[in-house]
């Protein structure tokens, strides 16, 4: 017999009706203006427009001398022309009259070409980084390193950004657990700012977080409590969802703030997050498109249970070849070796031997 007052799942709710849900309690924050140094990571509140056409006048690619590349056009080696020169540094604006930059070694010690250069080469027109109005990162967008320097390098000095505050707790387990670290990273990796809570009640009363995320407690364990506590605090809207593995995971809200409660076995908390919880960061952060993908080709056949989603992790085997590691629970040697995993439908069988799937890539 179970323990009395146990947790339990009434049915397992389809993965349409969850993902419908997350939309439902999940809205994008309140945008921040920050400067590049905070919003590396976050996502874009606005678009980032270029305010004047940069560079703004030409500017030199290289060391050497500016001159009108008309004149030097018969310039060679043993045909040296004379021509009046400015000695000019990479960056700095190519002054009046010149279109091109003469590598140093091309003039000789008597002020004469030795080669010739062609009208434009080894400058940069005016506007060639962008004009005035271009856009530069689009809202919704997450800001990468590349970003950041692009940007500080045209001038940008604030953006607005989102920033959604994410609480994490361990509902019980072990201290060291990995599935709340690996959930930290995966959160931070998709827009989000996470913070550690030493207890389930300090998290679910913490009014200054947009969402909550418990790891463990979701099961009908004698000590397993997180449903039944965040039912107390707010409201359950989920128990149970059709995915294997993590189907006792649950949704709900405390003072408009939703909770997502995840297994504690690392391949479940895995499994649920990558399908329900970066959708729901992905909502908080405004966030476009949250998961990337790429076309692969299954090596073996993938069978599924019709009636429940799965999340089956793959290996790259090949340029485009991928080899399914598990189903149902997942080994964690296969973890140690996944390179992304395929969302199998409910109504689906799988996938037979050859077929071309999206694999989907962690963050």
């Amino acid at each position: 017999m179970p323990p009395k007052n146990t947790q339990r799942i009434g049915k397992l709710t389809p993965l349409p009706d969850v993902f419908h849900k997350i939309d439902a309690l999940a809205a994008a924050v309140k945008p921040r203006e920050r400067a590049f140094g905070d919003a590396l990571g976050f996502v874009l509140a606005a678009d980032v427009k270029l305010s004047a056409a940069h560079p703004a006048k030409t500017i030199a690619l290289i060391d050497g001398f500016a001159v009108r590349a008309e004149e030097i056009a018969d310039a060679g080696p043993y045909a040296p022309v004379a021509v009046k020169a400015k000695w000019i540094e990479a960056g700095a604006a190519v002054p009046e009259g010149a279109d091109a930059v003469l590598p140093p070694d091309a003039m000789n010690e008597n002020s004469e070409a030795t080669a010739p250069v062609g009208a434009g080469e080894n400058v940069w027109p005016a506007g060639a980084n962008g004009r005035a109005g271009d856009v530069l990162g689009r809202t919704g967008e997450r800001l990468r390193s590349t970003d950041i320097a692009a940007l500080s390098a045209l001038g940008v000095q604030k953006v607005s950004i989102r920033m959604p505050q994410i609480l994490l707790v361990q509902a019980k387990g072990k201290a060291g657990d990995p599935a709340l670290p690996l959930l930290a990273r995966m959160i931070e990796a998709s827009g989000g700012k996470t913070e550690n809570m030493k207890s389930l009640e300090d998290a679910l009363a913490n009014t200054g977080a947009d969402a909550v995320v418990i790891v463990g407690g979701s099961g009908a364990g004698e000590n397993d409590a997180s449903v039944t506590t965040l039912a107390k605090k707010g409201r359950v809207e989920i128990h149970g969802v059709g995915l294997q593995p993590g189907e006792t995971a649950a949704l709900g809200i405390v003072e408009r703030r939703p909770v997502l409660v995840v297994p504690g076995r690392l391949d479940a908390a895995l499994s649920v997050f990558s399908v329900l919880g970066l959708r729901l960061v992905a909502k908080l952060a405004g966030r476009n498109h949250y998961i990337s993908q790429m076309p692969v080709q299954l090596t073996r056949k993938v069978a599924s249970q019709v009636g429940i989603s799965e999340f089956v992790p793959l290996e790259r085997i090949g340029k485009n070849e991928v080899a399914l590691l598990s189903s149902g629970t997942i080994a964690l040697s296969a973890l140690a070796r996944t390179d992304g995993w395929l969302l199998v439908p409910a109504e689906g069988e799988g996938y037979p031997a050859g077929t071309t799937v999206e694999m989907r890539l962690f963050p």
